[in-house]
């Protein structure tokens, strides 16, 4: 993803607590989620919660919420007044704590009033039946608050996104008296678009003026700095830094914060492609893209970039055998294979695998353990009459969570408990313990924090460096920068323009955005022979 625009901080500076967490800890058997947590979020600030992907974040929401219990002895305080621990969720919203989650947690089937009134309705006595008059006038009322009216009759399916972001802060809010209250943003921007959020910050804007309290859960370092007043710094479940004012503090500042270390600048670094012969894709063709040439080289990265629509984010499904192939064949030394009768158990057998985008429904099963999902691939094409090798397997597991530092290292945890940085982890060791030929990833390090995009970028390129060919499609200009040797811009189905050599993430933004090919761009021709 890639970095969001986000506007000035509020500006409020703490005048007493709002929200107050003393000394809350939560423990998962042997694992420590969260330890001894401190927080104190003023009225009418917006407070930052940050850190790595499995730092707790998400934990110490679902604690404030009541979904976990905290282990005993903390203290949770709502304007100086305790909240009784395990916390009630109706308790918490009555007292105006409410919290508006990643996927917005809105029923897209259903209307914007009903979305914003289940729950809620109040029925006639007699009759039993829903007074609607009554329903409307108080949902048009949150929204009215937010100065972003919405139609109440339309189905939230239907909406914009801005709409939707509307309506799930909106239902948030309608327990808190204006002025009064706290809304915790778990992840709530990750998935939504630069103007989305650029009408999301406006409304928090206005919340946090008439006095509510916004408490900002993220893992976006731009976002923090200018959307938030003060932030806080969770790592392993500790909070290592409490109460920063960001107006104070720079990005390298943060970023030593939450992982404890600098990070390493985003510049690309040319490196040797490992000899050996070239995947060769020629003439193939699918939706969008039309009749393309490639050369993938082992030992090198390509990225493939374009705006939505342009075909780049086809192409991976497309040499994986995911998505029907109209023409074209891919090549491997003196072996040519047709793609129009290519398949994704075909690709795999030949060792083409794909890291697709939206772990959370492709890729990975979540009901299953870190085990069994980097096994799944070996299990599926091994003989059925063969032996299992537990010893052989475990060793395998072990060695993939060690290298891409899987947290908590324990192959036998459910893949739905991981945070998403660790269960994007997962899947991509599901496919680099295949030992890949060619190895294709759909955004590879989306929605997942600083140190997991370091750890995932170092394992790509390792993968490179023993003799892969990788393909990566993506929009993310950092992304695309610190992974490829090289990268070709998409228009209208096909690449029409190249970026190679030392390239910033400010030449793929321009590579994408204009319509001029700078010095650093060539016309993208394919190779004698294709």
């Amino acid at each position: 993803m890639t970095d969001a625009p986000a506007p000035a901080s509020s500006g409020h500076g703490p005048t007493g607590s709002r929200l107050r967490v003393d000394d809350v800890s939560k423990t998962f058997g042997r694992y420590r989620a969260l330890q001894s947590v401190h927080l104190d979020v003023a009225p009418g600030e917006i407070h930052g919660l940050i850190g790595q992907n499995g730092s707790g974040k998400s934990t110490l929401a679902k604690v404030l919420t009541g979904y976990h219990a905290p282990d005993p002895g903390g203290r949770v305080l709502v304007d100086g007044e305790p909240l009784r621990l395990p916390v009630r969720p109706r308790e918490a919203s009555a007292r105006g704590l409410a919290v508006v989650h990643q996927s917005l947690g809105l029923v897209g089937d259903l209307t914007v009033v009903e979305n914003l009134r289940v729950g809620r309705f109040r029925a006639n006595r007699l009759t039993r039946a829903i007074r609607w008059a009554g329903e409307r006038r108080e949902a048009a009322a949150v929204l009215e608050r937010l100065g972003h009216p919405v139609p109440l009759d339309a189905r939230v399916a239907d909406l914009s996104e801005e709409d939707r972001a509307t309506v799930a802060i909106a239902r948030a809010l309608q327990d808190a008296e204006p002025g009064r209250g706290i809304v915790i943003f778990d992840e709530s921007t990750r998935s939504l678009s630069r103007a989305s959020l650029e009408h999301f910050y406006d409304m928090l804007e206005g919340i946090v003026s008439t006095g509510t309290s916004a408490l900002l859960i993220s893992h976006h370092m731009e976002e923090v700095l200018e959307a938030t007043d003060r932030v806080t710094v969770l790592r392993d479940g500790v909070v290592v830094e409490s109460g920063l004012r960001t107006a104070d503090l720079t990005e390298n500042d943060l970023v030593r914060a939450v992982m404890g270390r600098s990070l390493e600048s985003a510049t690309h670094a040319v490196e040797p492609a490992v000899q050996g012969d070239a995947v060769a894709v020629r003439g193939l063709r699918g939706h969008l893209v039309t009749d393309v040439d490639l050369d993938l080289r082992p030992g090198e990265v390509v990225g493939v970039t374009g705006l939505a629509g342009s075909g780049h984010d086809e192409l991976p499904y497309l040499l994986t055998g995911a998505r029907p192939v109209r023409g074209g064949t891919l090549q491997f030394g003196d072996v040519q294979q047709d793609l129009t009768r290519w398949d994704v158990r075909t690709a795999i057998a030949s060792g083409v695998v794909l890291v697709p985008e939206g772990r959370e429904h492709a890729g990975l099963a979540l009901e299953l353990s870190v085990a069994d999902n980097v096994l799944l691939p070996r299990r599926s094409s091994r003989a059925a009459v063969l032996p299992v090798d537990g010893k052989a397997e475990s060793a395998v597991v072990d060695d993939w969570v060690h290298r891409l530092d899987v947290r908590p290292p324990d192959p036998a945890q459910l893949v739905g408990k991981l945070s998403g940085g660790n269960q994007q982890k997962v899947l991509l060791a599901k496919w680099l313990a295949t030992g890949p030929r060619l190895l294709v990833l759909h955004e590879p390090t989306q929605a997942v924090d600083v140190g997991a995009r370091q750890t995932i970028t170092a394992a790509v390129r390792q993968a490179a460096a023993a003799g892969c060919a990788v393909l990566v499609a993506g929009t993310d200009e950092t992304e695309l920068t610190l992974l490829c040797d090289r990268v070709l811009l998409f228009r209208e189905g096909r690449p029409v323009s190249e970026l190679t050599g030392a390239f910033t993430p400010d030449d793929v933004v321009e590579s994408i955005f204009s319509g001029h090919i700078r010095k650093r761009l060539r016309s993208a021709t394919p190779a004698a022979g294709g």
